[in-house]
């Protein structure tokens, strides 16, 4: 399901977002990956991959429960956001 699309300008740019409803977990909590890229040319094509990478987690255990929808803990992985909560290690 797209939740919404925004577009930045007159070019042709779009941002769009997708929820998950059943999402990967671990540990039965919400992770996502983020891994670092550079591209320095197009024509030809070169693509330096960073070698480390970054794990982001909710704090609280997911769940579709509509009773918890507003828990930011289990649906938002960032960072700034679960580092309130009392479960954060």
């Amino acid at each position: 399901m797209i939740q919404g699309s925004q577009k930045i300008s007159n070019k042709e740019e779009t941002i769009v977002s997708l929820y998950l409803d059943k999402p990967l977990l671990i540990n039965n909590k919400k992770f996502d990956m983020r891994m670092y890229v550079v591209v320095t040319s197009f024509h030809p094509l070169r693509v330096y991959f960073y070698q480390e990478g970054l794990a982001r987690f909710a704090t609280e255990e997911y769940s579709n429960d509509p009773k918890i929808l507003k828990n930011k803990f289990v649906h938002l992985t960032n960072f700034s956001i679960n580092k309130k909560n009392m479960k954060f290690v």
